[in-house]
């Protein structure tokens, strides 16, 4: 992705160029990307698909109770005849019938609809019926903010409420998959804490030391790691050299880890309503892509965020082709 200036009003470029490079991406690659979504039982989740569509990035599989389905179409004014229906009776069986569309092969992305996050995640991350891999699920957002001269992926704001060390370490490999498929090919990962020294009495300075020397020892890949780093050390370079710190991610960071949910989700919201940031957001590490769009998400948000998905589906669509010759 190419850099951005700061306070550039062209700074949307970066999410232009990602949309459009995904509609090339499905249209090249046989059409829009089938797409199972769950419950979509209200104008808002049934605007987001329908608006996706339009784009040309997925084909929606509507999964929900017909009647809520017909409701909610018909007050957002949205015609339904272009789209498949699977009826259920409730979110639950929507949830289950949405990931074994995934299993069955009839789509290659997930899309929440209207239910409750937990809800679809439960039918996602079943043992047997579900979509789990040998990878940690987890959600990365991925930024743009006025006063950051490149996108900045955020990771998990979603999904893992306190990560131990080893998931942490998928939610670093998962995020650093991310930024290749958007075209960072070495992304810097700062690992934050509150302090950028290790210290016994914050588990989360571990944990960084650890996951650096991991790096080290070929245990995450492709990627830069540093840490423990506080959010100022992370991303602003005269505060990384106020503190002396000689490192290759500080003041520059492409990917930020938070050390669990809460800090994770705050400093996510805090780019987007604070500082202006643009976003897009995806759930990682399951057997197919997963699009969280939520109320509050504006629709270039919903947009990206299906932009991002197509793309990782169609990288994953590659690579097995590859494997295959």
């Amino acid at each position: 992705m190419n850099e951005m200036v700061p306070g550039d009003p062209g700074r949307h470029a970066w999410r232009e160029a990602l949309i459009r490079r995904a509609i090339v991406e499905a249209r090249d690659g046989g059409g829009p990307i089938a797409t199972a979504v769950c419950h979509p039982c209200d104008a808002t989740a049934l605007v987001a698909a329908a608006e996706a569509a339009e784009q040309g990035l997925i084909s929606p599989i509507l999964v929900g109770p017909e009647a809520k389905l017909r409701r909610a179409a018909s007050d957002a004014g949205i015609d339904l005849s272009p789209f498949r229906i699977v009826a259920t009776q409730h979110s639950h069986e929507s949830a289950d019938r949405a990931v074994a569309l995934i299993r069955s092969g009839e789509a290659q992305l997930l899309m929440k609809g209207s239910l409750h996050t937990d809800e679809m995640m439960h039918a996602v991350m079943e043992p047997v019926t579900g979509l789990r891999t040998e990878r940690r699920v987890s959600h990365v957002y991925l930024h743009s903010a006025p006063a950051y001269p490149r996108p900045l992926l955020v990771t998990d704001a979603a999904i893992n409420i306190a990560p131990t060390l080893m998931e942490k370490r998928d939610i670093i490999q998962n995020a650093i998959d991310l930024a290749h498929v958007l075209g960072i090919d070495a992304p810097r990962v700062a690992i934050l804490s509150a302090v950028e020294t290790v210290s016994p009495k914050l588990q989360s300075t571990l944990d960084a030391a650890a996951l650096c020397k991991m790096s080290d020892r070929g245990q995450i890949t492709g990627g830069v790691l540093d840490g423990p780093l506080a959010f100022d050390n992370a991303i602003n370079p005269e505060a990384a050299a106020e503190k002396g710190l000689v490192s290759p991610v500080a003041g520059r960071a492409d990917i930020l880890v938070a050390p669990d949910l809460v800090a994770g989700n705050i400093l996510a919201k805090l780019l987007i309503y604070m500082a202006g940031a643009d976003a897009a957001g995806v759930v990682i590490g399951a057997r197919a892509p997963i699009i969280l769009t939520s109320r509050a998400d504006s629709r270039d948000t919903r947009i990206a965020s299906c932009a991002v998905a197509v793309l990782m589906c169609r990288d994953i669509q590659a690579t097995a082709s590859r494997a295959v010759v």
